[in-house]
């Protein structure tokens, strides 16, 4: 498949990229700063762009299968990041008649898992409350992108880590996996290029977690 990955050069994206080269996938990366992408290989197309100017990525995004966007915040200050840039995203895929979109959220957006224990709710409140200008972000973004003519999807991991890919992890279309503590990025990339031709996963957030 021909893919386009936006925020190439994160902890998700750069899995992604890696991943899906190792795959035989062509892969179209775009960035701000080219420097910063560590991964090589003959069918990886690295572009340039400036990620707030949807003309600017029309190009990036035409004729592809499929978009994968590992875009967000890395910090508080960075907050307004996922749901401005993947707007840009959205207006250009649109522009060119692509439609098939996977993004990375977070677990709290997801529903409440049943055996959610008081200890558990209690940590989730103190996570939502320490980082709620990111998850703002992340269901501004999940709107923006329901809201779109895309055939989204929206991957929600807890705790991220950077642990070797396995392969092995739980996901539930619509759910958030029972007491899932942490994912490995590696194994987000892995779960974004299993759901690319998973029709269940289409309209849905997935939530996904060991």
């Amino acid at each position: 498949m021909k893919l386009t990955v936006f925020g190439a050069t994160g902890g998700v994206g750069r899995e992604i990229v890696r991943q899906a080269l190792d795959t035989g996938h062509d892969v179209t990366a775009v960035v701000r700063d080219p420097a910063r992408l560590t991964v090589t290989g003959e069918r990886l197309e690295v572009v340039r762009a400036d990620l707030t100017d949807p003309g600017a990525l029309r190009g990036a995004v035409a004729g592809r299968d499929a978009v994968l966007s590992g875009i967000g915040a890395r910090t508080r200050a960075d907050a307004g990041v996922a749901a401005r840039l993947t707007r840009a995203v959205l207006a250009a895929m649109d522009a060119e008649g692509v439609r098939r979109l996977l993004v990375v959220s977070a677990a709290p957006l997801g529903p409440v898992p049943e055996g959610h224990t008081v200890v558990d709710k209690a940590v989730l409140a103190i996570i939502n409350a320490v980082l709620k200008d990111i998850y703002d972000d992340l269901r501004a973004m999940e709107a923006e992108v329901a809201a779109s003519a895309t055939r989204w999807t929206s991957v929600r991991p807890p705790k991220l880590t950077n642990k070797p890919v396995t392969g092995r992890y739980r996901s539930v279309v619509g759910g958030t996996p029972p007491r899932g503590r942490s994912l490995a990025r590696a194994d987000v990339a892995h779960a974004m290029l299993a759901m690319i031709d998973d029709p269940a996963t289409v309209g849905r957030g997935v939530g996904v977690a060991y």
